[in-house]
């Protein structure tokens, strides 16, 4: 009888190269020729962004499959030999880890998944639950890649998902610039929206789908549906050979990792958090362009952080003023100062007022009237006319601000953040079945 066989990935890679979903895309040729079953798309599981020692994106993979129980042993072996080959070891920070785990997915597992989305992990409680879910691990280096590889296993992606379709290089052109053709991207873009997302950056017009490092990703175009992606991929023109292609599910684009928090205390260095304040102190600018302005929430006061890469949101976090009610989504950072929230959106409740204060005028020659001193009244200089008990007059200045979600620009979007064509595309108890193709070889 068939068995259900989960297989998580992490931790295979570092800055200087490597990918672990090049990883995945090997073993999806691998394993379909071992005569396995793909119950899924690869898994692309982004985990909470905010720690410290992650590489780029912090991504895990998940494999599911079904396979005869005499083949378990050979698909042990093969994913482990080809993690142990393409991993960068010997790296610093770089511990590889596999997990593998048989029948449906223990809650407890689930729950280690949930949390590795917007805080802190520790390895010794991971292999814990590891050894009591009959979970087989893995692991090179310090262990740290357990915890990423069990919680891409737990994230079984039942609610909102995304895809994204990654092309990889031939081994001749890794290192070198990419050969893609900005004006197939912009192309394909006009073509697939609202369907793809994140392909250009509208502020700059910067592509976004190709990375900058050294990985073997050619490229990769982030959608809604598989479908979409193979129109896609068709439009987008390059200048080098693939190597191969996957599309993978993922919970990319879907702000997953933000956890709605109630108390200041959970406002913790690294989560991934978001909370109601009030916005406690003028906006100013530091050096480098960014934007800082100070929050209160139920009395405790914290930093409020628009870097100088989110363009025009910084200029939305400067027109603030204190007394606005406002909602800060974003990551934790500890600093000599306090705790930082670096800001992946915001979202402004309600405007407190914003008043100036004025000399009255003249009731007989409508000349501005000039102060006597505190609490002496007002005299005119033009006509002579003094009223002791005149006051200051409050007027209410116009805000050029309005309520409603602020969210900085594509090029300054974390993996996770969910852009504004996402929001009302978010799925529930759905997903799509495999299209043909879904990865060559």
């Amino acid at each position: 009888m068939a068995l259900t066989l989960h297989v998580g990935i992490d931790d295979t890679d570092s800055m200087q190269g490597g990918c672990t979903t090049y990883v995945a895309a090997l073993l999806v040729e691998r394993l379909s020729k071992l005569g396995v079953e793909f119950l899924d798309y690869p898994n692309l599981i982004r985990l909470n962004p905010n720690i410290p020692w992650k590489t780029r994106g912090n991504g895990a993979i998940a494999l599911r499959i079904k396979v005869e129980p005499q083949l378990v042993d050979r698909i042990r072996s093969e994913v482990l030999r080809t993690v142990e080959e393409n991993s960068q070891l010997g790296i610093e920070y770089v511990d590889p880890a596999v997990v593998f785990l048989t029948g449906p997915v223990p809650e407890e597992v689930k729950a280690l998944s949930r949390r590795a989305l917007y805080d802190v992990v520790d390895v010794g409680y991971a292999l814990k639950v590891a050894g009591r879910c009959g979970m087989e691990v893995f692991a090179y280096g310090d262990f740290r890649g357990v915890v990423g590889a069990m919680a891409a296993v737990g994230e079984e992606l039942t609610g909102d998902h995304t895809y994204e379709l990654l092309t990889y290089r031939v081994v001749e052109y890794r290192g070198k610039p990419r050969m893609v053709s900005e004006e197939s991207v912009a192309e394909m873009d006009r073509a697939t929206r609202p369907r793809t997302f994140d392909n250009l950056d509208p502020e700059t017009g910067r592509v976004l789908i190709t990375p900058r490092g050294p990985d073997p990703v050619l490229y990769g175009i982030r959608g809604e549906d598989p479908y979409t992606l193979l129109k896609a991929m068709k439009i987008v023109k390059v200048g080098e050979p693939i190597e191969r292609w996957v599309i993978f599910r993922s919970n990319q684009g879907t702000d997953s990792h933000l956890r709605w928090i109630d108390e200041p205390g959970e406002v913790k260095p690294y989560r991934a958090v978001a909370f109601r304040a009030v916005v406690y102190s003028k906006p100013y600018t530091i050096p480098g362009g960014h934007v800082i302005f100070r929050v209160s929430f139920k009395g405790e006061v914290f930093d409020c952080a628009a870097y100088e890469p989110t363009g025009g949101f910084r200029d939305i976090a400067r027109k603030l003023i204190p007394g606005d009610v406002v909602e800060v989504y974003g990551g934790v950072r500890p600093l000599d100062s306090g705790l930082t929230v670096n800001l992946e959106k915001l979202r402004i409740v309600e405007l407190a007022k914003k008043v100036e204060y004025r000399n009255p005028k003249c009731p007989k020659c409508l000349s501005t009237m000039k102060s006597m001193g505190r609490g002496k009244g007002f005299r005119c200089r033009k006509c002579g006319f003094r009223d002791p008990k005149a006051r200051k007059l409050e007027v209410e200045l116009p805000r050029d601000v309005k309520p409603g979600l602020y969210i900085p620009p594509p090029r300054a979007h974390r993996h996770l953040t969910k852009p504004y064509s996402r929001y009302g595309q978010e799925k529930k108890g759905m997903r799509y079945g495999f299209v043909e193709p879904w990865h060559i070889p």
